[in-house]
């Protein structure tokens, strides 16, 4: 039977509820996604949007990432409610900090993703959770940043440049209609990153509403960690 990829559905994966545990004592609760029948070939910790708008570990495209990507692409894919977050998994313990103990929460997910062995780390952040790997990605073992919708609201100018010069990547989806951060001036933000990738997406919105969008985004993600998935198909096997 064959099923158009498309909307909340799951495709086969070996989903584990787990806590992750903060410097600070926090509890917090996650699920990581993993290939059923090959090992990984690298790992997404996504950090998602902002609390206080209703982002969460399921917000769509974090969700659609776990549910689509360790049998698309072989990937692993941890995601996690920072601290006072809420989404049909649970409550994380604390109450949002802003950015400021989030640093905490980042820390825990690389911890756990070490702990397990987990291969070849990468940072997804979407809007508020770009700002934490911006803001913390250089303090972890990771081989890059990808960035979507990064209105670059509480990462400095001094922490963005930072990541000049340094072998870890960033790459940043710049939707062209972005009510925060739209090309141009994400052109001016990332300047003092030479390196940096910007893909900057025709027709692309803040919140990647529609399936088009969803697919654009998760395409780009696989150019970044696993290239060699490419093309995503559209429709899946069983």
């Amino acid at each position: 039977m064959s099923i158009e990829i498309r909307g909340p559905l799951n495709l086969p994966a070996l989903r584990e509820d787990v806590e992750l545990r903060t410097a600070d004592g926090l509890r917090l609760v996650g699920e990581l996604a993993m290939p059923v029948e090959r090992p990984p070939v690298a790992t997404l910790v996504t950090l998602h949007p902002l609390p206080t708008a209703g982002g969460c570990m399921d917000s769509h495209i974090i969700r659609k990432t776990a549910s689509r990507l360790p049998a698309l692409a072989d990937l692993a894919v941890l995601r996690f409610n920072t601290r006072g977050t809420s989404s049909p998994r649970g409550t994380s313990d604390g109450t949002f900090d802003g950015g400021g103990g989030e640093r905490l929460d980042v820390a825990a997910a690389m911890d756990f993703v070490h702990e397990r062995g987990l291969p070849t780390p990468w940072l997804l952040g979407w809007s508020f959770g770009t700002d934490l790997a911006v803001k913390y990605g250089l303090e972890h073992d990771v081989v890059g940043a990808i960035l979507l919708s990064p209105p670059l609201h509480r990462a400095s100018a001094a922490e963005v440049a930072a990541w000049a010069g340094d072998p870890r990547r960033v790459i940043a989806l710049i939707p062209e209609l972005d009510d925060y951060l739209p090309p141009e001036r994400a052109r001016e933000g990332f300047a003092s990153i030479p390196d940096a990738v910007l893909i900057e997406v025709e027709g692309g919105r803040h919140l990647w509403v529609g399936e088009s969008q969803t697919r654009r985004v998760m395409t780009e993600i696989v150019a970044a960690v696993n290239p060699q998935a490419l093309p995503l198909p559209t429709v899946w096997s069983s």
